[in-house]
């Protein structure tokens, strides 16, 4: 793709730490000298991985591809509660971890597993009254929400080396990771925080060879439109 033809498709970003998904897209329209870019499911700055931008006419699909599960890596901290259930707020508080065995663990990841209802954190996106609910947290606010029915298809244990565990979950849209550190870290009693998350994969794309924000920033414009997966590709990694 050249520099003179109009960018429509999709580009994957490797997103970067203490970004905002926001940032990254206009780092990619500075950079193409665009406006019509768009995001594929928000990531929180503390966050790392797979971030689908949307470039012109890909904008129309946006709403289909982030109707997609998703698959993310992370490391929860047992012990800590925090005002936004993840390493970036405040810890609300510390309890002591007990002396949990793999079986223990096993069963309260397993009562995350499937089909259940998952509350939604006040630091969220999510609207009420026309207001985002994180705005409502920063003024003090806790607001009634209802319950979201989410799905885990399937997850993994893969370090123990208390008080972290790393695990990896793939789950559907709409599902809070950190929501999920916390609430097994209270099936656990004794709390949790995530620690650190990365999105490895979001439909059938995976963050494998996805542009860094590096590359973004470094690379000329030209090479940055090279790696925009256009419209007829995205239909057939998706299988339409």
């Amino acid at each position: 793709m050249s520099l003179t033809a109009t960018p429509d498709g999709v580009l994957l970003v490797d997103k970067a730490a203490g970004m905002t998904s926001h940032d990254v897209v206009a780092l990619v329209r500075r950079r193409l000298q665009i406006k019509k870019v768009g995001h594929c499911g928000t990531l929180d700055p503390i966050a790392t991985g797979l971030l689908l931008l949307t470039l012109g006419r890909g904008t129309k699909i946006q709403d289909l591809l982030m109707s997609e599960d998703k698959e993310y890596s992370g490391t929860m901290l047992l012990g800590k509660t925090t005002d936004t259930q993840d390493s970036a707020g405040n810890v609300l508080e510390e309890r002591a971890v007990p002396n949990l065995d793999d079986e223990m663990i096993a069963t309260a990841f397993e009562k995350f597993c499937g089909d259940f209802y998952q509350m939604p954190p006040m630091v969220s996106a999510i609207k009420q009254g026309g207001v985002p609910l994180y705005k409502l947290a920063r003024e003090g606010k806790t607001v009634e929400r209802e319950p979201r029915l989410v799905h885990v298809y399937r997850y993994s244990i893969d370090r123990l080396a208390l008080p972290e565990i790393d695990f990896t979950v793939a789950c559907s849209k709409g599902f809070y990771v950190r929501t999920y550190a916390h609430d097994i870290g209270e099936a656990l009693g004794c709390g949790a925080h995530l620690k650190s998350l990365r999105r490895t994969k979001s439909g059938r794309f995976r963050v494998d060879g996805a542009i860094t924000v590096d590359e973004l920033r470094d690379k000329e414009p030209v090479d940055i439109l090279d790696r925009i997966l256009t419209l007829p590709e995205v239909s057939r990694m998706r299988g339409a």
